[in-house]
């Protein structure tokens, strides 16, 4: 995606302009989009914005996306790490939840299984997968 080749420009030829940055945008918003591979994907979306302000800078050429790209895979490299923080977390808890979501036969049981986990955790069921 970035080619580190230098060009020999005549006078008047705009400079080369890098797509690394374009690509690593769209690697950074499939991090957002598919959930399980998000921190993979941000990284090398931010790697890839990296990369390809790097070749640019060498160039003396311009990679259009590569700021946003790095900023893109950056949140999503963020955001991720969070959620595997909430996983491990909030792991005991939601296994319960779950076991007693299972074993409920009434929705008034139900019920009591939302009250145990919203006091226990605070958070909405939804995130328990209730």
């Amino acid at each position: 995606m970035t080619d580190h080749s230098p060009e020999p420009r005549t006078d008047g030829q705009p400079p080369k302009v890098e797509r690394g940055g374009f690509w690593g945008l769209v690697l950074g918003v499939a991090g957002f989009l598919f959930p399980p591979y998000s921190g993979v994907l941000s990284a090398f979306g931010l790697v890839q914005g990296l990369r390809a302000r790097r070749a640019a800078r060498a160039h003396g050429s311009e990679a259009p996306g590569a700021l946003a790209s790095m900023a893109v895979g950056m949140v999503g490299v963020v955001l991720s790490a969070s959620m595997i923080a909430v996983l491990f977390v909030y792991s005991g808890p939601a296994t319960e939840y779950r076991d007693c979501s299972a074993r409920a036969q009434t929705v008034s049981s139900q019920k009591e299984c939302d009250q145990a986990w919203k006091s226990e955790t605070g958070l909405p069921t939804a995130i328990a997968g209730g």
